[in-house]
């Protein structure tokens, strides 16, 4: 027997199997023995008071075997199956690779960086002795950008897809079952690389292709349709293109710009990476001295106020994680967050960013944002890679800092006033906003602890890729994910690429 209980749970009686048993069977009037599993199918975590609770929907197995908890996808054999070329191995490419899988197609993925387990070694000679390896890096590389970028998985873009199975492909390839039924999943950037090793050994395995340091340059035309992707050393390869390039390529807008295809310069948010003592954080949102104590996690936040007419937010949020120096380029400097899957830092950093428009930047043509955001990437930029640092209590009163506090961020910091770095637009936005935040915690968010490193740059594309109706912009093109301005996430990524394949599926007649 199979029992569903909607529960209200304190959070050590969430984390200890036993305690969770013992509750189950008093609803349901059986002995605990006689309960053979008890698993989450959804838990949020309830801080709105004091007494913090766990919410859960519990799904109870009573003198049987519990099931799978997710959802299979059996793939088909493709090798001799049509070939689709996949620019990109981030989650859109990745999971447009094995959307083709189901449906009998061939993946052929190209990858300029190299694969997750060598990239490592390449960002951590970025981080210890400034030496950029400009292919691979936090931004280039198998898993993309969100390889290295705690795996947070929280979406709203439900109405886009079917979420489950992109969670449920996850699973299935090693990823922990928790994410399932947490309200804000991730899986951890020590963790997601094997999970993205595994994905490329299903497609290799089903007669797909993967090839990493195959740079593509430009796309090849018939007429007017792609009939493929011409990369630097020479190879071509053929078939219609899903173009998953991330949104750091941006040699990749200059060439379909000076090619003549379709684009569009698009709003975007700029600011700063905000990092806290993870502590203080704990005890702002548990509302506790205590901090979260031994059964609750590493607490984060979310904040969003309107400044003037723009929004000023708090954008992919790390508890217990790192900034790192996610620079793409030689000359240009941005930053990123990232986490493990236990979030044991010390430190807690967002993205503090405020939106920008295109008349903000007097926009003339479609890479004006793009220019834009460079320019600011390039006056931050330090040879060592570096990042100009400001204490929060310094920022919101307007002097510069001549100390800094202690930080995750491994290249090393140097103090600076924001208005130096940042365009006024940016910084007394930002100034603002963080006042709202300021109030809203009665005072907690503030402190000298607390440390604004820039800039935060790219979190979204500064372009997008124009697609006509089924995501096709041309025959045979497929501008696809972050990086041609459609999603924004590890999600939101996946299920665009999902839906480009499928447009792919429709098109070919197979």
């Amino acid at each position: 027997m199979v029992k569903d209980l909607n529960l209200v749970l304190t959070p050590r009686d969430a984390a200890v199997t036993e305690n969770l048993r013992r509750i189950c069977a008093a609803k349901l009037s059986v002995r605990p023995d006689d309960i053979s599993a008890v698993r989450f199918i959804r838990k949020s975590i309830d801080s709105r008071r004091s007494e913090v609770k766990v919410n859960a929907l519990a799904r109870v197995f009573i003198g049987q075997e519990e099931d799978e908890c997710y959802v299979r996808t059996d793939f088909r054999e493709v090798s001799s199956g049509r070939s689709v070329v996949i620019v990109g191995s981030g989650p859109a490419g990745l999971f447009a690779a094995l959307s083709c899988l189901e449906h009998g197609l061939k993946p052929v993925v190209l990858e300029r960086g190299r694969n997750v387990h060598e990239r490592r070694v390449d960002t951590a000679l970025l981080n210890r002795e400034g030496r950029l390896d400009g292919e691979s890096n936090y931004a280039f590389g198998e898993g993309g950008a969100g390889a290295f970028s705690d795996g947070k998985l929280f979406t709203r873009s439900v109405k886009r897809g079917d979420v489950g199975k992109v969670l449920s492909l996850f699973v299935q390839h090693g990823a922990q079952p928790d994410i399932l039924s947490d309200a804000h999943p991730h899986i951890g950037s020590d963790v997601l690389p094997r999970v993205i090793e595994n994905i490329r050994n299903t497609i290799i395995s089903h007669g797909g292709e993967v090839h990493f340091s195959t740079k593509v340059t430009r796309l090849v035309r018939s007429g007017d349709a792609v009939t493929g992707a011409a990369c630097d050393d020479g190879r071509v390869f053929t078939g219609p293109v899903i173009l998953a390039t991330g949104h750091s390529a941006h040699d990749v807008y200059r060439f379909l710009q000076h090619d003549g295809y379709a684009l569009q310069a698009k709003e975007i948010a700029v600011g700063v990476r905000l990092e806290h003592p993870q502590d203080l954080i704990d005890r702002m949102q548990y509302h506790s001295q205590k901090g979260r104590g031994d059964y609750l996690p590493a607490a984060s936040y979310r904040f969003v106020t309107q400044v003037g007419g723009r929004g000023v937010y708090s954008f992919c949020m790390c508890p217990g994680g790192f900034v790192i120096p996610a620079s793409s380029s030689e000359g240009l400097l941005v930053v990123n967050g990232m986490s493990p899957s236990n979030r044991g830092s010390r430190w807690a950093n967002s993205g503090m960013v405020v939106q920008i428009r295109l008349e903000d930047i007097g926009c003339t043509d479609e890479l004006s944002m793009l220019r834009w955001t460079e320019e600011i990437e390039r006056t931050c930029f330090n040879p060592l890679y570096r990042a100009p640092a400001q204490r929060m209590t310094d920022f919101m009163q307007g002097r510069a800092s001549s100390t800094l506090a202690s930080s995750s961020y491994i290249p090393g910091l140097l103090p600076c006033a924001m208005d130096d770095v940042l365009p006024r637009l940016v910084s007394d936005s930002l100034r603002m906003g963080l006042g709202d935040f300021v109030r809203m915690t009665r005072g907690a968010f503030l402190t000298s602890e607390a440390t604004l490193i820039a800039p935060e740059t790219r979190t979204s594309s500064p372009v997008r890729i124009v697609r006509g109706d089924d995501y096709c912009q041309i025959p045979g093109l497929y501008p696809c994910g972050e990086g041609a301005g459609y999603a924004g996430g590890i999600v939101s990524a996946a299920l665009d690429g999902i839906a480009c394949a499928q447009a792919v599926y429709r098109h070919s007649g197979v």
